[in-house]
């Protein structure tokens, strides 16, 4: 059996990652025998390689190797294609043909892209695996052929299966020993590697001298994410090849063929999705209410705030560490409340407003006691800006500084409140 660093230097395999030499590791061991094996892996991971290994190491290395592109063949020819079919099945059928799985027949067939095969064909294709028998379109007789199925696909199968897309038992079938290979972004130190294979390729397919990278372009490569993988590194390096007369790759030069690489991967707020045919997305409502709930907190502090100020009290280090940021988002935001409808708030988030002029027994409890009221805020608002401008003597960049917010937002609640 050959070793994993031979099955490298045989197949022109590049790389020295955990991930990578795992699943070559499970390929050169499932080769002898006849078990069935799906390789799943981004598209652009080099997924057609698997096949050829597993083939080449097997006692079927002598017989037909067949790679059928699944997701290449129209719905309406694909059973034709895999199965053969007998003259006068369909029309344009003037004469008997054999079909991949015959011609195959103590071979390997390599089904890529097995997710996009019809329900229909999964069917059959199911039957190969379970009897070894299949059917000729237009036929009744059955045919026997031994044949070893591998399958690869970079569709997420557990999502298909819920989707009704793909045949949980086929899958099964197919999934007897799985085979993963990893994205090139998680094979970071592979990069540069593969980058200067490609390019010695290049260079002596157009007969110029390779291009080489400095240091920075180097990390450059190394940090970006590669959403096509190995191929579109491949890519990128031959149009390097063949465009820059410079064969020192700069950083600057590089980031002119990286696709999105200022642009940022943060999830958005807002978004949509229609995965499996659910559709879900956040309407104003329900944006609405997350605003509320992250309010909560907000209301709690600025109850202990007021309470304090009332009681004459006020603790200096409470106004600005308990959550300095409480008063700037409640005026900014309550604001906005205002002007929407008020069926959108739930009933159990509004407040009772009550007079605070006339303070009542409530309002002195002792200070283990839980507080329950509800407090007005337009009137908690107007009450703490007057307090901080007669702190401050009208100066209203303190009494902005004071309460959290711009001076801004300050002249605008004067004026709103009509302060003076």
């Amino acid at each position: 059996m050959m070793d994993i660093q031979q099955v490298k230097q045989r197949f022109g395999i590049i790389g020295n990652t955990r991930r990578l030499n795992r699943a070559l590791d499970i390929a050169v061991q499932v080769a002898p025998t006849d078990i069935s094996v799906l390789i799943t892996g981004e598209s652009g991971t080099g997924k057609e390689t698997m096949p050829q290994i597993i083939h080449a190491l097997s006692a079927r290395k002598h017989g037909q190797y067949i790679a059928v592109n699944c997701g290449a063949i129209p719905e309406g020819t694909i059973d034709s294609e895999l199965f053969g079919h007998e003259k006068g099945a369909f029309t344009g059928a003037h004469d008997s043909r054999k079909g991949y799985f015959e011609v195959a027949n103590g071979g390997t067939i390599f089904l890529d892209e097995v997710a996009e095969l019809p329900l229909q064909t999964q069917v059959r294709l199911l039957r190969v695996l379970e009897t070894g028998e299949f059917l000729r379109v237009g036929s009744s007789k059955n045919i026997k052929t031994d044949v070893r199925i591998i399958a690869a696909t970079n569709v997420n199968m557990e999502k298909a299966i819920a989707r009704g897309t793909f045949r949980e038992d086929l899958f099964y079938r197919l999934n007897s020993v799985p085979i993963f290979l990893p994205p090139l972004r998680d094979r970071k130190e592979d990069i540069h590697l593969l980058f200067r294979k490609f390019a010695v390729d290049f260079a002596e397919k157009y007969k110029m001298p390779a291009i080489r990278l400095n240091e920075e372009s180097v990390q450059l490569i190394q940090n970006y994410n590669w959403p096509g993988n190995i191929r579109q590194l491949k890519n990128i390096t031959e149009q390097l090849s063949v465009i820059e007369e410079e064969r020192n790759i700069t950083a600057n030069i590089m980031r002119q063929y990286l696709p999105d690489i200022g642009k940022s991967n943060l999830p958005a707020v807002v978004s949509s999705s229609n995965e499996g045919g659910v559709t879900s997305d956040f309407s104003e409502r329900e944006i609405l209410y997350k605003i509320l709930f992250e309010m909560r907190q907000d209301v709690s502090d600025l109850k202990s705030i007021v309470l304090e100020l009332m009681q004459n009290r006020p603790n200096e280090d409470n106004l600005r560490t308990k959550n300095p940021n409480a008063l700037k988002r409640l005026f900014d935001e309550t604001a906005q409340f205002e002007r929407k409808d008020e069926s959108l708030i739930a009933p159990e988030y509004t407040s009772t407003e009550y007079d605070i002029s006339k303070p009542t027994e409530a309002h002195f409890i002792d200070e283990h006691e839980e507080v329950e009221e509800t407090l007005s805020l337009e009137e908690t608002e107007r009450g703490l800006i007057e307090k901080a401008l007669k702190k401050h003597n009208n100066r209203r960049k303190w009494a902005a500084k004071e309460l959290g917010i711009s001076e801004r937002t300050l002249y605008r609640k004067i004026k709103e409140y009509n302060l003076k």
